[in-house]
């Protein structure tokens, strides 16, 4: 028996004034009880408790011991009270870390109906596409769109985005529009996209059926942020490969233009990765899960 059990037992026993009215008050066996009350007065070297032939009583040292029990396990109940309504009702502040538009498009626009399921709740929600140290950062989770390196953070998939290939209408006018892989190599050039984190440059992709195939395009300029990314080939710099939904406005407006459309790149992953717990605190829990649900219905 542990010792805040020890504690609860030696109060019911003074409270009680017997031995087996506490042990049948907490369910336990006669000798339990006994082995216990020997254990924790060896252990505190003293006498708690005086027996006679009717009753069970504390000694100076017990009633002086009861009282500090007592002022304990009603710390240790109301600190457990808060922890149980935090789960039935969460409660607190989450540090959260967005890609930027992925914020703007979809999370944001439906924080408010977050805060009606959880009005003790509170965000602070930071955006961007650079690399975060969730622990030295004290972030809570982030959001990520595509391959993740190896980590020790604990990943839940949220969807997947497909992708597009795409170049400016004045980039194709000046170089053509290729209409198979092989075209690529008669003159093109991509906008280079290095990853944030390995820093590598990365190569176009294409599905052809279940096959992917790579690409290397020379290119002009190398970036390693998305919207800098998608500012190149606008400015037709080169052919991107981009989610469909951060170039659906230039698609519509005709300033970007869906080329080889029959091989569309993979789609990519989004995650939400946070660190490992033994217990997930509550309030980060019913936030990834609505994320999911926020997510699933969009993507």
């Amino acid at each position: 028996m542990d010792r805040l059990d020890a504690m609860r037992l030696f109060t019911r026993i003074v409270e009680l004034g017997s031995f087996t009215a506490a042990a049948d008050d907490l369910n336990l066996p006669r000798a339990t009880v006994t082995h216990t009350i020997k254990h924790l007065e060896a252990r505190l070297g003293t006498q708690l408790l005086q027996r006679t032939t009717r009753r069970v009583r504390a000694s100076r040292e017990g009633e002086a011991y009861y009282s500090h029990c007592m002022r304990l396990l009603a710390d240790v109940d109301a600190v457990e009270a808060d922890f149980l309504q935090a789960a039935v009702q969460p409660r607190g502040r989450l540090r959260v870390d967005l890609p930027t538009q992925f914020a703007r498009m979809w999370v944001i626009p439906a924080l408010p109906a977050f805060f009606a399921r959880y009005p003790l709740l509170e965000l602070d929600i930071g955006t961007g596409d650079h690399f975060v140290d969730l622990l030295r950062e004290a972030v809570d989770c982030v959001v990520r769109v595509g391959a993740l390196p190896d980590s020790s953070l604990v990943g839940r998939r949220v969807g997947t985005l497909e992708q597009v290939t795409a170049a400016s209408a004045s980039y194709l006018r000046k170089h053509g529009t290729p209409r198979v892989l092989a075209d690529l190599q008669n003159g093109h050039y991509a906008v280079n996209w290095a990853s944030p984190t390995t820093h590598r440059t990365e190569s176009l992709d294409f599905m052809q059926g279940r096959k992917r195939r790579q690409v290397m395009l020379p290119g002009r300029v190398t970036v390693s942020s998305v919207e800098a990314y998608r500012a190149c080939c606008e400015a037709g710099l080169g052919i991107a490969q981009l989610p469909r939904y951060r170039v659906a406005d230039g698609l519509a407006e005709g300033q970007l233009k869906e080329i080889l459309p029959t091989m569309p790149p993979p789609s990519l992953p989004v995650t939400v990765l946070y660190p490992p717990h033994r217990q997930m605190p509550a309030r980060l829990r019913v936030f990834v899960d609505w994320l999911v649900e926020v997510m699933g219905k969009q993507l």
